[in-house]
Formats: C-alpha cells, sequence, structure tokens
C-alpha cells in the first residue's frame, strides 16, 4: 500500500503563486510515475502534470509555461510550482501515484484563485 498526503494548497489571488507538495509513504516502489490531477465543480478530473522516477515530464496544454512539476526521489515527494495562476485553476487538486500498474490517490488539497 502507498499514502499521499499533499499540502500546500490555498486562496491566492489571479496571478499569484502556489506550491502543492505530496509525500508517498509505504510500499514505494522505485520506478513510478507521479503526477497531479485537478477537478473542478462539475468537471471531469484532469491530468495536469506528471513525471517519471527518470524525470521525463509532461504537461496538460493549459498549464505548459506556467506550472512545474518536480520530484525527490530520496523524500518521495512531488512538487507542483503553480505560477501566474488564473481563476480556471479553481479546483481540488489530487496527488497521484503509479506504480506496478496500480494507482493510488491522495486526499486532495484545494486551490481558489480569485480575479
Amino acid at each position: 500500500q502507498v499514502q499521499l498526503v499533499e499540502s500546500g494548497g490555498g486562496l491566492v489571488q489571479a496571478g499569484g503563486s502556489l506550491r502543492l507538495s505530496c509525500a508517498a509513504s509505504g510500499s514505494i516502489f522505485s520506478i513510478n510515475v507521479m503526477g497531479w490531477y485537478r477537478q473542478a465543480p462539475g468537471k471531469q478530473r484532469e491530468l495536469v502534470a506528471a513525471i517519471t522516477s527518470g524525470g521525463i515530464t509532461n504537461y496538460a496544454d493549459s498549464v505548459k509555461g506556467r506550472f512545474t512539476i518536480s520530484r525527490d526521489n530520496v523524500r518521495n515527494t512531488v512538487y507542483l510550482q503553480m505560477n501566474s495562476l488564473k481563476p480556471e485553476d479553481t479546483a481540488v487538486y489530487y496527488c497521484n501515484e503509479v506504480q506496478l500498474s496500480r494507482n493510488y490517490w491522495g486526499q486532495g488539497t484545494q486551490v481558489t484563485v480569485s480575479s
């Protein structure tokens, strides 16, 4: 089993920045993919960004150039630096970890961007 604990959400004005963190614990396999998804009210959960254990990244088009995903493999932690935030970035952000074909999710952290 893997446990994921997110932190760093909050309320910010448009144009501001936030940094999300997600710490993984439990049976962590060395080869995995960690990422961030988000879900806004009335919308489906969508991928924001992901990073492999080797450092390969993937971003949603809507966040490219504004968000940066990174990870610390020693601390089993993934980060999402969010800059130039927009009201449409408002959502619950979920940490995700995939290993050995199994998906694990954090409890979610609210990000609210005011205009």
